[in-house]
Protein backbone atom coordinates (compact mmCIF):
# COMPACT_ATOMS: atom_id res chain seq x y z
CA UNK A 1 0.00 0.00 0.00
CA UNK A 2 1.12 3.76 -0.94
CA UNK A 3 1.11 5.82 1.80
CA UNK A 4 0.80 9.53 1.67
CA UNK A 5 2.82 11.75 3.23
CA UNK A 6 3.12 13.19 7.05
CA UNK A 7 3.18 16.89 7.76
CA UNK A 8 3.07 19.00 9.93
CA UNK A 9 2.63 22.98 10.16
CA UNK A 10 3.65 24.51 13.09
CA UNK A 11 3.78 28.33 13.83
CA UNK A 12 2.16 30.91 16.26
CA UNK A 13 -0.94 32.64 16.84
CA UNK A 14 -1.52 34.32 13.45
CA UNK A 15 1.37 33.08 11.49
CA UNK A 16 -0.01 32.04 8.83
CA UNK A 17 0.36 28.54 9.24
CA UNK A 18 -3.50 27.88 8.46
CA UNK A 19 -3.40 29.46 5.63
CA UNK A 20 -0.03 28.00 4.89
CA UNK A 21 -1.71 24.30 5.00
CA UNK A 22 -4.61 25.23 3.35
CA UNK A 23 -2.67 25.83 0.37
CA UNK A 24 -0.45 23.04 0.43
CA UNK A 25 -3.33 20.96 0.95
CA UNK A 26 -5.10 22.33 -2.34
CA UNK A 27 -1.68 21.57 -4.06
CA UNK A 28 -1.36 17.90 -3.10
CA UNK A 29 -4.05 16.52 -3.63
CA UNK A 30 -8.36 17.40 -5.39
CA UNK A 31 -9.94 15.93 -2.87
CA UNK A 32 -9.52 17.51 0.81
CA UNK A 33 -11.03 16.36 4.01
CA UNK A 34 -10.81 19.35 6.61
CA UNK A 35 -10.90 18.53 10.24
CA UNK A 36 -11.80 20.86 12.46
CA UNK A 37 -11.17 20.26 16.23
CA UNK A 38 -12.89 23.22 17.95
CA UNK A 39 -15.99 24.18 19.63
CA UNK A 40 -17.78 27.08 19.37
CA UNK A 41 -17.86 27.69 23.53
CA UNK A 42 -18.63 31.85 22.67
CA UNK A 43 -19.15 34.33 20.43
CA UNK A 44 -15.68 35.29 19.42
CA UNK A 45 -14.52 31.74 19.18
CA UNK A 46 -17.86 31.38 16.85
CA UNK A 47 -16.48 34.11 14.38
CA UNK A 48 -13.06 32.57 14.40
CA UNK A 49 -14.48 29.14 13.52
CA UNK A 50 -16.59 31.48 10.72
CA UNK A 51 -13.34 32.98 9.19
CA UNK A 52 -11.88 29.20 8.80
CA UNK A 53 -14.88 27.94 6.83
CA UNK A 54 -15.30 30.94 4.79
CA UNK A 55 -11.70 30.34 3.75
CA UNK A 56 -11.90 26.77 2.45
CA UNK A 57 -13.42 26.06 -0.95
CA UNK A 58 -16.76 24.67 -1.39
CA UNK A 59 -15.59 21.09 -2.53
CA UNK A 60 -13.47 20.19 0.43
CA UNK A 61 -15.37 17.92 2.99
CA UNK A 62 -15.53 18.97 6.82
CA UNK A 63 -15.52 17.09 9.82
CA UNK A 64 -16.11 18.59 13.17
CA UNK A 65 -14.30 16.45 15.53
CA UNK A 66 -12.98 17.58 19.06
CA UNK A 67 -11.62 14.18 20.27
CA UNK A 68 -11.43 11.38 18.36
CA UNK A 69 -8.68 12.55 15.94
CA UNK A 70 -6.99 8.65 15.63
CA UNK A 71 -10.06 7.23 14.48
CA UNK A 72 -10.97 10.38 12.20
CA UNK A 73 -7.79 9.43 10.28
CA UNK A 74 -8.33 5.57 10.03
CA UNK A 75 -11.72 6.62 8.32
CA UNK A 76 -11.19 9.56 6.24
CA UNK A 77 -7.33 8.76 5.30
CA UNK A 78 -7.75 5.22 3.33
CA UNK A 79 -8.36 6.96 0.31
CA UNK A 80 -6.21 9.25 -1.73
CA UNK A 81 -6.27 12.92 -1.14
CA UNK A 82 -5.66 15.20 1.91
CA UNK A 83 -6.88 15.10 5.75
CA UNK A 84 -6.08 18.77 7.14
CA UNK A 85 -6.30 18.70 10.32
CA UNK A 86 -6.58 22.54 12.36
CA UNK A 87 -5.52 22.36 14.95
CA UNK A 88 -3.77 20.15 17.23
CA UNK A 89 -3.33 22.23 19.73
CA UNK A 90 -7.13 23.12 20.25
CA UNK A 91 -7.52 19.30 20.12
CA UNK A 92 -4.61 18.97 22.75
CA UNK A 93 -6.48 21.46 24.91
CA UNK A 94 -9.79 19.37 24.71
CA UNK A 95 -8.74 16.37 25.60
CA UNK A 96 -6.78 18.47 29.01
CA UNK A 97 -9.61 20.52 29.87
CA UNK A 98 -12.60 17.18 29.57
CA UNK A 99 -12.50 16.38 33.15
CA UNK A 100 -13.71 12.37 32.40
CA UNK A 101 -10.41 11.82 30.44
CA UNK A 102 -9.07 9.45 31.41
CA UNK A 103 -11.14 8.86 34.29
CA UNK A 104 -12.77 11.50 36.69
CA UNK A 105 -10.54 13.10 38.92
CA UNK A 106 -7.20 12.20 37.71
CA UNK A 107 -3.93 13.88 38.62
CA UNK A 108 -2.21 15.74 35.89
CA UNK A 109 0.22 12.79 35.57
CA UNK A 110 -2.27 10.03 34.19
CA UNK A 111 -4.14 13.03 31.76
CA UNK A 112 -0.64 13.97 30.38
CA UNK A 113 0.05 10.00 29.97
CA UNK A 114 -3.05 9.28 28.55
CA UNK A 115 -2.91 12.52 26.01
CA UNK A 116 1.06 11.08 24.96
CA UNK A 117 -0.76 8.21 24.13
CA UNK A 118 -3.00 9.18 21.98
CA UNK A 119 -0.33 11.55 20.30
CA UNK A 120 1.60 8.58 19.46
CA UNK A 121 -1.93 7.07 18.32
CA UNK A 122 -2.72 9.65 16.24
CA UNK A 123 1.09 9.50 14.64
CA UNK A 124 1.31 5.96 13.58
CA UNK A 125 -2.24 6.64 11.83
CA UNK A 126 -0.76 9.28 9.87
CA UNK A 127 1.97 7.22 8.62
CA UNK A 128 -0.70 4.29 7.80
CA UNK A 129 -3.08 6.48 5.25
CA UNK A 130 -3.11 6.43 1.80
CA UNK A 131 -4.00 10.38 2.19
CA UNK A 132 -1.85 12.91 2.77
CA UNK A 133 -2.23 14.13 6.38
CA UNK A 134 -1.79 17.50 7.60
CA UNK A 135 -1.57 18.29 10.93
CA UNK A 136 -1.89 21.92 12.23
CA UNK A 137 -0.23 22.89 15.51
CA UNK A 138 1.06 25.89 17.77
CA UNK A 139 4.46 26.45 18.60
CA UNK A 140 3.93 27.32 22.25
CA UNK A 141 7.36 27.34 23.79
CA UNK A 142 8.69 30.31 22.61
CA UNK A 143 7.22 32.48 25.08
CA UNK A 144 7.24 33.09 28.78
CA UNK A 145 6.29 30.28 31.71
CA UNK A 146 3.28 30.04 32.68
CA UNK A 147 2.47 31.65 35.85
CA UNK A 148 -0.19 28.81 36.42
CA UNK A 149 0.14 25.28 36.85
CA UNK A 150 -2.42 24.47 34.28
CA UNK A 151 -0.66 26.64 31.34
CA UNK A 152 2.58 25.24 32.16
CA UNK A 153 1.32 21.67 32.10
CA UNK A 154 -0.31 22.64 28.37
CA UNK A 155 3.05 24.06 27.60
CA UNK A 156 4.38 20.82 28.05
CA UNK A 157 2.05 18.88 26.59
CA UNK A 158 1.72 20.83 23.41
CA UNK A 159 5.27 20.92 23.43
CA UNK A 160 5.97 17.39 23.58
CA UNK A 161 3.50 16.66 21.24
CA UNK A 162 4.98 19.03 18.37
CA UNK A 163 8.70 17.29 19.09
CA UNK A 164 7.37 13.82 18.86
CA UNK A 165 5.25 14.56 15.69
CA UNK A 166 7.76 16.34 14.47
CA UNK A 167 10.04 13.37 14.63
CA UNK A 168 7.81 11.27 13.07
CA UNK A 169 6.61 13.29 10.00
CA UNK A 170 8.22 13.13 6.27
CA UNK A 171 8.03 17.36 6.56
CA UNK A 172 8.12 19.71 8.92
CA UNK A 173 7.15 23.30 8.42
CA UNK A 174 7.22 26.40 10.34
CA UNK A 175 5.67 29.41 9.77
CA UNK A 176 6.24 32.96 11.31
CA UNK A 177 4.93 36.42 9.66
CA UNK A 178 3.28 34.68 6.95
CA UNK A 179 6.62 33.15 5.66
CA UNK A 180 6.91 29.10 5.75
CA UNK A 181 10.57 27.06 6.29
CA UNK A 182 10.61 23.50 5.47
CA UNK A 183 12.82 22.53 8.61
CA UNK A 184 13.01 18.42 8.96
CA UNK A 185 15.36 18.51 5.85
CA UNK A 186 17.63 21.03 6.84
CA UNK A 187 17.63 20.40 10.21
CA UNK A 188 20.74 18.62 11.56
CA UNK A 189 19.39 16.85 13.99
CA UNK A 190 16.38 15.96 12.20
CA UNK A 191 17.08 11.52 12.95
CA UNK A 192 17.18 12.17 16.49
CA UNK A 193 14.09 14.08 17.34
Amino acid sequence: MNRGKFILVLGGARSGKSEFAENLANDLAPSVTYVATAAAGDGEMTRRIENHRSRRPPGWKTVEETHLLPEVLREHGSTPGVVLVDCLTVWLTNLLLDESIPYPGAPDEAKEDFITSKVSELANRALECRAHVLLVANEVGMGIVPAYPLGRLFRDVAGRANRHLAGMADEVYFVAAGLALEMKSIAVNSRTI
